[in-house]
C-alpha cells in the first residue's frame, strides 16, 4: 500500500492533537490541586518508600513524570526537600508515567472511539466557559481527554494498514529475533523518537499505534519502548541547567535511574526469554490477548513499560545514598554562590501553575525574611561591639546582605510578575499582589539595616560616643523590632489563610510608643546640653530609622494577609 504525503501530514497532525491533549489534562489538573499536589510533595518524602508511591500518585494525577521531576528538581534547587529525598519521588513518577499508557492500550483502541469523545466535548466544552475556577479546570481535563482519544482515533485512520508482504513488514520481520546489536539500535530509535516528538508518553502511544496496525513486530517494540523510557530524561536534564549544582545533581540522579533501567533491560531482552514471559502474564493471568498479536501488543506494551519502572524502583530504592553520592561527585560545585539555594524559574510543567509558582515564591520569601532578622542582630551588636576589626567585619557582612536582598526581591517580583500572567484564581492573583508588597517592603528593611550600619561607622570613625543611657535605648530598640521580625518570620512560615495582623500591630504599637518616649525625652537631653549635636545627631537617626523598620514590618503582615 502506498504512503502518501497527505497521510504522514495526518499522523504529524493527529500526534500533535495528542501531545495537546496530554498538555491540557496535566496543566488542568495543576491548577484544581496544585496547593495540594506541592504539599503531598513536601510531606510525604521523609520516608523513602512513601516518596516513591508520592511520585506514583502526583505522577498518574497530571499524566506527567517530567512534571512530577521537573518539581522535584525545582523543589532540590529552593532546598525544601534534599537530593535523597527527591530520588523516591522521581522512582515513583517513572512508575506513574505508565498509567497512560495503560489507559490508551485499554480504551484507545475500541472501535466508535471517535463518537463517544465527541460526546465528552459536548460534556467539557460548556464548562471551560464557567465562571467558576474549578470547574473551568475540570472543564478543561475533560476537553483535554476528549483530544487524547480524539488524536488516537485520527491516527488509527491515517496509519495504512498493511499485510505480510508489506516491505516494511517483511524488512522488520527479517530483524526477529533482535541480538544485542539490534536491541541497542531500536533502543536508540527509541530515543531518537522521543527527542523528535518531545513527548515520551506521545512516542511510546505512538508505537502503540504503528504494533496495533501490524507495521511493528511487538519484538521491536520492546526496546523502543526503553528507549523512549529513557529518553525523557533530556526533558530533566534541560530543566536542571538554569538551576544551581543541588538541581543539576537531581537531574543527573534522575538521568543515573534510567540509564540503569536501559541497561539491564537491555542485557535481560538478550540472555532471556523476556517477551514470551509478557505474552504468559497477559494471556494467563490477565485474559487479554497474545502481546504478539496486533490487538493484544498495545497492553504487552503497556505491561512491560509499568514492570520496567516498577522492577527499576524497587533496585534502585535500597542504593539512594549510593545514586547521590554519583551525582554529587559527578557534578562538581562552583563555589559558595553555586550552592545557595535559590529561587529559580524552571518553565516546564508543574512550575507552569501559577498556584505552584506561588508556594515557590513564599519558600523564597521565607528566606528573605530570616536575612532582615539576622541584619538586624549584626546592626545591634555594632553599638557595643569595640573590636575595629570586628567592627568591619561586621559592616562587610550587612553591606552583602544588604546586595543579596536587592537581588532576592527583584528576583522574586519578576518571578510573580511572570506567574500573574496566567490564567489564575482571584485567590492567587490577591495572593500574587500581597507577595509583591511583601518582598518590597523586606528589601526596604534590608537598605534601612545598611544606612544604619553607614551612621554607626561614620559615629565611631569621628569618635562620637553616646551616653549609657543612648546606648540602653537603641539596644532597647532593636530588642523590641527583634520581637516583631520573628512574629513576622513566624507569619511567614505560616499557612497565610491562618495569619492574623493583631499580634503583629500590638508589637509595632509598643514600638511606636517607646519610639515617642526616647523622642520626647531626646529633645529635653538635647535642651539641657546633656550631649552634644552629632551625638544626638546619630542617636535620633538610630532610633528613627528602627521605628520605619517596625512600618515595615506590618506592612508585611498586612501583605500576608492580603491588606494593599
Amino acid at each position: 500500500m502506498e504512503f502518501t504525503l497527505i497521510q504522514a501530514l495526518g499522523i504529524v497532525g493527529s500526534l500533535g492533537l495528542l501531545i495537546y491533549g496530554i498538555k491540557i489534562m496535566s496543566e488542568s489538573v495543576q491548577k484544581l490541586m496544585g496547593q495540594a499536589l506541592v504539599k503531598l510533595l513536601n510531606v510525604m518524602t521523609r520516608n523513602k518508600f512513601l516518596g516513591i508511591l508520592t511520585g506514583l500518585i502526583t505522577a498518574s494525577i497530571v499524566f506527567s513524570s517530567s512534571s512530577t521531576i521537573v518539581m522535584a528538581v525545582s523543589f532540590v534547587n529552593t532546598g525544601l526537600i534534599t537530593l535523597a529525598e527527591s530520588v523516591s519521588i522521581m522512582l515513583g513518577a517513572n512508575i506513574g508515567n505508565s498509567v497512560l499508557t495503560w489507559m490508551v492500550s485499554i480504551f484507545g483502541f475500541e472501535h466508535n472511539v471517535s463518537f463517544i469523545f465527541i460526546v465528552i466535548f459536548a460534556i467539557g466544552t460548556p464548562l471551560i466557559f464557567s465562571n467558576k475556577h474549578k470547574l473551568k479546570y475540570a472543564g478543561e481535563f475533560i476537553f483535554g481527554l476528549a483530544l487524547l482519544f480524539l488524536g488516537i482515533s485520527v491516527i488509527l485512520d491515517f496509519v495504512p494498514v498493511i499485510d505480510k508482504t508489506n516491505t516494511v513488514q517483511t524488512f522488520f520481520q527479517s530483524m526477529v529475533p533482535l541480538g544485542f546489536l539490534g536491541n541497542i539500535f531500536f533502543v536508540l530509535v527509541g530515543v531518537f523518537l522521543t527527542i523528535i516528538i518531545q513527548s515520551s508518553s506521545a512516542a511510546i502511544v505512538l508505537t502503540q499505534v504503528l504494533c496495533f496496525k501490524g507495521i511493528l513486530p511487538f519484538e521491536i517494540a520492546i526496546p523502543m519502548v526503553v528507549g523512549q523510557n529513557f529518553g525523557r530524561t533530556i526533558v530533566t536534564e534541560i530543566a536542571s541547567l538554569a538551576g544551581n549544582v543541588h538541581a543539576k545533581r537531581s537531574a543527573r540522579v534522575n538521568s543515573l535511574i534510567n540509564i540503569t533501567g536501559f541497561i539491564w533491560a537491555v542485557i535481560l531482552l538478550t540472555l532471556f526469554p523476556v517477551l514470551d514471559l509478557l505474552n504468559y502474564m497477559a494471556v494467563e493471568w490477565f485474559n487479554f490477548d497474545s502481546v504478539y498479536s496486533t490487538t493484544g501488543a498495545p497492553i504487552g506494551i503497556a505491561l512491560f513499560h509499568t514492570l520496567l519502572n516498577v522492577i527499576n524502583a524497587l533496585l534502585l530504592v535500597w542504593f539512594i545514598p549510593q545514586l547521590v553520592s554519583l551525582a554529587t561527585n559527578n557534578i562538581k560545585s562552583r563555589g559558595k554562590s553555586d550552592e545557595l539555594f535559590q529561587l529559580e524559574q524552571i518553565n516546564t510543567g508543574m512550575m507552569a501553575t501559577p498556584e505552584v509558582s506561588i508556594f515557590e515564591a513564599q519558600k523564597e520569601i521565607i528566606k528573605f525574611g530570616d536575612i532582615t532578622l539576622k541584619m538586624n542582630g549584626i546592626v545591634k551588636s555594632l553599638i557595643t561591639e569595640q573590636d575595629p576589626k570586628k567592627i568591619n567585619k561586621l559592616i562587610n557582612k550587612i553591606q552583602n546582605y544588604e546586595e543579596l536582598t536587592d537581588k532576592i526581591e527583584a528576583d522574586v517580583a519578576e518571578f510573580l510578575t511572570k506567574t500573574s500572567q496566567r490564567d489564575m484564581s482571584e485567590a492567587s492573583s490577591v495572593r500574587i499582589r500581597g507577595m509583591l508588597r511583601i518582598v518590597a517592603n523586606l528589601e526596604r528593611v534590608g537598605d534601612i539595616y545598611f544606612q544604619m550600619c553607614k551612621t554607626i561607622e561614620r559615629k565611631n570613625k569621628n569618635k562620637i560616643w553616646f551616653t549609657p543611657e543612648q546606648r540602653n535605648n537603641v539596644l532597647e530598640m532593636f530588642n523590641l523590632v527583634d520581637k516583631a521580625l520573628v512574629a513576622m518570620c513566624d507569619n511567614l512560615n505560616s499557612n497565610y489563610d491562618d495569619v492574623s495582623t493583631k499580634a503583629a500591630k500590638e508589637l509595632e504599637d509598643s514600638i511606636n510608643t517607646f519610639r515617642t518616649s526616647l523622642r520626647k525625652k531626646h529633645f529635653e537631653n538635647v535642651e539641657k546640653g546633656e550631649y552634644n549635636f552629632k551625638s544626638a545627631t546619630a542617636y535620633s537617626e538610630l532610633y528613627n530609622s528602627l521605628e520605619k523598620v517596625g512600618d515595615h514590618i506590618i506592612n508585611v503582615t498586612e501583605g500576608i494577609v492580603g491588606i494593599h
